[in-house]
């Protein structure tokens, strides 16, 4: 839990790369004026200037640079420029870039036990390079597989869609609730990716869908519920135009019609309304009764 919450990274600024250049570019003349002359302190000197080339360091915009002393954490370089350091510390470059990670299409069971596909995008950067350089084994390996475990997790905390035939009346889905999902795995991608000191920027679903399998069954599952569901409706206010239709007969006295005459009235009412076709109209030229 420790090593989650402190840090012991620590930002150090080294020297000045353009001085120490100019310093060595002076210390070779002098060392060049000496080969001339014939004085045999130019050796050491030479070696120096070579030895000390490897101190150079560029830091680039948004990148670091993580210094080791024969395995010993030294710091880390964050501002960019030219930098000089002890030429035997090892450079080792951590990008602060915000980065892009698209994960593969995952076979996975949803809350209800439905196989899905589904994938994630993830944006993500270094914040702590201590923990990103010595926490964990390679930091970049550590996102995708802990990306992968948090959606797979996910996955199984919701279903797929709502199915009101089966009981099933969840408040969130993966398909829907596209917003609290999308915050549900940032916060579980976060807390797996702190040890290694990376910061999620964004975490969301780039790929849903049924798995093969199934998806065929799921889509004449969602297609049937769909015309259940404009039925229901058609049906009830066809319920309201025909209570509505009597109503007005009965005010205004056009026609004075007996139970039974009513409920023949209801029926072709009923039928001509829900109907998926259109009415055939007979002329009736007798009385009410033929």
């Amino acid at each position: 839990l420790n090593n989650t919450t402190m840090t012991q990274e620590k930002n150090i600024t080294p020297a000045n790369g353009y001085l120490v250049l100019l310093s060595l570019l002076g210390l070779l003349i002098f060392a060049i004026v000496l080969v001339v002359g014939g004085v045999p302190l130019a050796l050491p000197l030479f070696f120096i200037f070579i030895i000390s080339l490897r101190g150079f360091v560029l830091v680039n915009p948004n990148g670091s640079r993580v210094l080791l002393l024969f395995g010993k954490y030294m710091g880390t370089i964050k501002k960019n420029g030219l930098y000089w350091v002890n030429p035997f510390y090892s450079k080792n470059k951590i990008s602060l870039r915000a980065s892009n990670f698209d994960s593969e299409r995952l076979k996975v069971n949803d809350k209800l036990g439905n196989p899905i596909m589904i994938s994630t995008i993830l944006v993500w950067r270094v914040t702590d390079t201590y923990k990103a350089a010595f926490e964990v084994d390679d930091y970049k390996n550590f996102v995708r597989v802990q990306t992968d475990a948090a959606v797979r997790k996910l996955a199984s905390m919701y279903p797929y869609d709502n199915f009101a035939d089966e009981g099933h009346t969840e408040d969130i889905t993966l398909r829907s609730s596209v917003n609290e999902v999308s915050e549900a795995l940032e916060k579980e991608v976060q807390e797996r990716l702190a040890m290694a000191g990376i910061e999620v920027l964004e975490a969301r679903i780039g790929y849903l869908a049924y798995a093969q399998e199934i998806a065929n069954a799921m889509l004449k599952r969602q297609q049937a519920t769909a015309i259940v569901a404009a039925r229901h409706k058609i049906v009830e206010g066809a319920v309201s135009m025909v209570e509505m239709a009597l109503d007005q007969l009965g005010k205004k006295e056009i026609i004075d019609l007996d139970e039974e005459r009513k409920a023949a009235m209801v029926s072709n009412l009923m039928v001509v309304l829900c109907s998926d076709k259109d009415a055939s109209p007979i002329v009736n030229a007798g009385t009410l009764n033929h």
